[in-house]
C-alpha cells in the first residue's frame, strides 16, 4: 500500500489511532503516570511546587496530555476542558480511597499562583525543559518514531542500521509495521515559524558495534494548536519566490568584484525579464567597511543599496547596485567587520516575503571577532550563524584567496570562521574559496552561484528558463549545482510545510534518535532548551555579573569557575534559579545529575581551567559575551517568542534556544 498521507489522533490516553492512507491501524499504550508522593493536604494553600525526589532546588513538573480537563477541586465537579501539551509545575498530588494517585494540583510558575487539579493519567513528568526540533529532512531519510525503548535500542544496535532502517520504512509506509508508530513528515516543520512542543523526556548515549554512538531518545509531541490540510499545488509551488541578497566587502580592494557582481546580476535579470519567472526571484545587495572609530575616512559602516522587492520591476536592481563602489581609503586592519555586514542584511531585508532565503558573502579577508574593541556587533561566527538559521537564512561564503591575504596569513584563520558561517544542515559548509582571488575566477564562481539559485527556483515553480543547466563537463559547476539542489530541496520542504500547515506526528509517547539512521553523521533532531523570558533575562543577568566580575579581577580563578560552571548548569534546566540562589555553586551537583547534554565549556576541569591562564579565560569571557549579545537580539524579535501557559505574561512566552547558543 502506498502511504498518500497519514497523521496521529490522540482518542485516549492509551492508544494511538494511526491514519495510512485511509485505514485505520490501532497501537496500544500503556499510560505514563507520575511517580507516586505522599498524600498532601488538598485544602492546604501551598506557596511553592512540590521538589523533585531528591533534590533541593528542581521542582516537579507535568505536560498535560490531550483529552484532560481542570478543576478546582480533585474532581470532575466544575471541571473545564484543557488543551493538551500544557506545561504545568507540581503543587499537590492527591490519592485515591484505594491509594492511587488519580488528580494533581498544578500551577504556571513557582510564585504560589495555583491554576486547578488535572488528572494523574492525563500528565506526563518532566523533569527538564529540554526539547526536540527537526533539522530540515533534505539531503537524509526522515527520523522513525518506535513504539518501546527496546525497538528502538534494537536498532541502533543492529549492525545493519541503514539496511534495517529502510526495511522499518517500507513496512511503514505498507501500514505492516508493529513497531513504528509514526514517521517525521515528508516536509519541513521550521519551529520558529510553526512552533511544536517535542519534550525529551529521557535521553541516553547508546554505544554500537561500529559507527558512533547514537543518542536514544524518549519524546512525546504535538502541534502547539489544531492544523488544517491543505494541498501544496503546482499553482501553490508557482508562488515560491527566492530572495539573493549579497553582502559585500566594499573596501579600497574591492573594485573589480563589485563590477563583477554588478555584470552577474545584470546577466540574470536579462535572461530572465521576460519570462515568468521574474516574478519569483529578486536581488539585494548590502555594502560593509569597517568601524569608523578606527577609519573615519571610510564613509560608512554598512549601507543597504538594494533590497528584495517583488512590487518593483526586477530590472530595478541594476539601477540600485551600479552606484556601488570601493572605499578610497585604506581600512587599518586586513579583517574587515562582515559580521556587521550580515547583520544589517539579516535585519533590514524583508525575508518573510520569501520561501528561498539565500545570502552570500563576499569577501577577502577575515571577519573581526566579537572580542575586537571596534567590533560594530559584539556578535561572534556562531551568534550571527544563529541569527540567521532563526530566520532562515542560508549563508553563502565566497572567500577571494588573494595574494594580500596571504600575505597577511589570513587565509587558513579566515576559513575556519566561514566554513563554521555558512553550515547549512545537511548541504554542510556552502564555503566558495577562489584561489588566487583574481577577477576572472571570482566572476564564474559568482555566475555559476547565482545560476544555479535561479535555475533552483525555475524548477520549484515550475517555469523553466533556457540555457541555465552547468556545464555537463564542469565538475565545479556540477559540484555546485549538487550541493545546492540540497539547499533549494531543504527551502522548497520549509515553503511545502507552510503551505500545508504541517504538523509533527502527534505521538503519545515513543523513542527515536538524533542522527540520520542512513548516515549517523546527519543530524536529525536538534536538541533545544526552552527558556521563557524571563529565564534567558536571568540568564543573561548572571552572565553579566559573572563577566563582570572576572574582568574586574575581583574573585580568585577557582571561585570564578565554579560560579561560571554552576551557572551553565543551571542554564540547560531553569535558568531562573541562578538569580534567586546566593549560592551558585550549590547547585552544581543536581543540575548535572542526569543531564545528558552539556555545553562544550561545562568538560573544562577546575585544573583545566587554572592550568589554561590569563589569555585562554579571556577568550571564555569573551564567547560568554558575544552569547549575551546574541541573547539581546533573541529577546528583541518577538515573532520568535511563543506563550504556552494561558496567560498574557510575556514574561512566560517561551524559546527553543538551541543548545549550541548555550555560554
Amino acid at each position: 500500500m502506498k502511504l498518500t498521507h497519514f497523521r496521529l489522533l490522540l482518542q485516549t490516553s492509551v492508544a494511538i489511532i494511526v491514519v495510512f492512507a485511509g485505514s485505520l491501524y490501532v497501537y496500544a499504550e500503556t499510560p505514563d503516570t507520575a511517580p507516586i508522593s505522599p498524600t498532601l493536604n488538598k485544602d492546604a494553600a501551598p506557596t511553592v511546587p512540590l521538589l523533585m525526589e531528591g533534590k533541593h532546588t528542581l521542582y516537579q513538573r507535568v505536560i498535560s496530555r490531550p483529552g484532560g480537563v481542570i478543576s478546582p477541586e480533585p474532581s470532575q465537579e466544575n471541571s473545564k476542558p484543557l488543551e493538551g501539551f500544557k506545561v504545568f509545575y507540581v503543587y499537590q498530588r492527591h490519592k485515591d480511597a484505594q491509594g492511587k494517585e488519580d488528580w494533581i494540583q498544578v500551577g504556571h510558575d513557582i510564585r504560589g499562583h495555583v491554576a486547578g487539579w488535572i488528572p494523574a493519567d492525563k500528565s506526563v513528568n518532566w523533569s527538564h525543559t529540554l526539547v526536540g526540533a527537526f533539522t530540515n529532512p533534505a539531503g537524509r531519510e526522515r527520523s522513525l518514531f518506535l513504539k518501546t525503548e527496546q525497538d528502538e535500542k534494537e536498532l541502533i544496535t543492529d549492525p545493519n542500521l541503514s539496511q534495517k532502517s529502510k526495511e522499518l520504512t517500507q513496512a511503514a509506509l505498507g501500514g505492516n509495521s508493529d513497531k513504528v508508530i509514526a514517521m517525521e513528515p515528508t516536509n519541513y516543520v521550521d519551529i520558529t515559524k510553526n512552533f511544536y512542543l517535542l519534550p525529551i523526556l529521557d535521553a541516553q548515549q547508546i554505544e554500537r558495534p561500529s559507527g558512533p554512538p547514537l543518542r536514544l531518545l524518549h519524546v512525546i509531541s504535538a502541534p502547539s494548536q489544531p492544523t488544517g490540510q491543505t494541498n501544496a499545488s503546482p499553482a501553490n509551488l508557482r508562488n515560491f519566490k527566492a530572495s539573493l541578497v549579497f553582502v559585500m566587502d566594499t573596501t579600497i580592494s574591492m573594485e573589480p568584484y563589485i563590477e563583477q557582481t554588478q555584470k552577474a546580476v545584470k546577466s540574470i535579470v536579462d535572461r530572465i525579464q521576460n519570462t515568468a519567472v521574474k516574478d519569483n526571484f529578486r536581488f539585494g545587495l548590502v555594502a560593509y567597511r569597517d568601524s569608523l572609530k578606527d577609519n573615519p575616512g571610510l564613509e560608512y559602516e554598512t549601507k543597504v543599496y538594494a533590497k528584495p522587492d517583488f512590487d518593483k520591476p526586477i530590472d530595478i536592481i541594476n539601477d540600485s547596485i551600479s552606484i556601488v563602489h570601493d572605499a578610497e581609503v585604506s581600512s587599518k586592519s586586513f579583517d574587515e567587520d562582515a559580521i556587521a555586514g550580515i547583520k544589517t542584511a539579516l535585519d533590514e531585508v524583508d525575508w518573510n516575503q520569501s520561501a528561498g532565503r539565500y545570502l552570500i558573502l563576499v569577501t577577502d579577508a577575515g571577519a573581526r571577532g566579537a572580542d575586537h574593541p571596534n567590533s560594530i556587533t559584539k556578535l561572534g561566527i556562531e551568534e550571527i550563524r544563529q541569527l540567521a538559521e532563526s530566520k532562515g537564512v542560508a549563508v553563502f561564503v565566497v572567500h577571494l584567496l588573494t595574494p594580500a591575504g596571504q600575505k597577511n596569513n589570513d587565509h587558513k584563520t579566515a576559513e575556519k570562521q566561514y566554513r563554521a558561517l555558512s553550515k547549512y544542515g545537511t548541504a554542510g559548509s556552502l564555503y566558495f574559496p577562489v584561489k588566487g582571488g583574481t577577477p576572472e575566477a571570482f566572476a564564474e564562481v559568482i555566475q555559476t552561484l547565482s545560476t544555479s539559485l535561479l535555475q533552483q527556483v525555475s524548477n520549484t515553480t515550475g517555469r523553466p528558463v533556457a540555457g541555465l543547466n552547468p556545464d555537463a563537463n564542469n565538475p565545479k559547476q556540477q559540484a555546485i549545482q549538487k550541493q545546492l539542489q540540497v539547499v533549494s530541496q531543504a527551502m522548497k520542504l520549509a515553503y511545502v510545510g507552510k503551505e500545508e500547515k504541517t504538523s509533527v506526528p502527534d505521538v503519545v509517547s515513543s523513542y527515536t534518535t538524533d542522527r540520520d539512521l542512513s548516515n549517523p553523521m546527519k543530524k536529525s533532531v536538534e536538541v533545544r532548551v526552552l527558556l521563557t523570558r524571563n529565564q534567558l533575562s536571568d540568564l543573561a543577568q548572571a552572565l553579566q555579573i559573572i563577566l563582570k566580575t572576572g574582568l574586574a579581577g575581583r574573585t580568585e580563578p577557582q571561585t570564578f569557575f565554579t560560579q561560571l560552571r554552576s551557572a551553565f548548569a543551571a542554564a540547560a534546566r531553569d535558568p531562573s534559579k541562578i538569580a534567586q540562589s546566593e549560592q551558585i555553586g550549590g547547585m552544581l551537583g543536581e543540575y548535572l545529575q542526569d543531564l545528558p547534554y552539556k555545553s562544550d565549556i561545562m568538560n573544562i576541569s577546575e585544573k583545566d581551567w587554572l592550568a589554561m591562564g590569563a589569555i585562554a579565560q579571556r577568550t571564555i569571557l569573551n564567547n560568554v559575551e558575544s552569547r549575551l549579545r546574541l541573547y539581546q537580539e533573541y529577546q528583541a524579535h518577538p515573532d520568535l517568542w511563543v506563550n504556552l501557559s494561558g496567560n498574557n505574561d510575556p514574561g512566560e512566552a517561551v524559546f527553543p534556544v538551541p543548545l549550541e547558543a548555550l555560554p
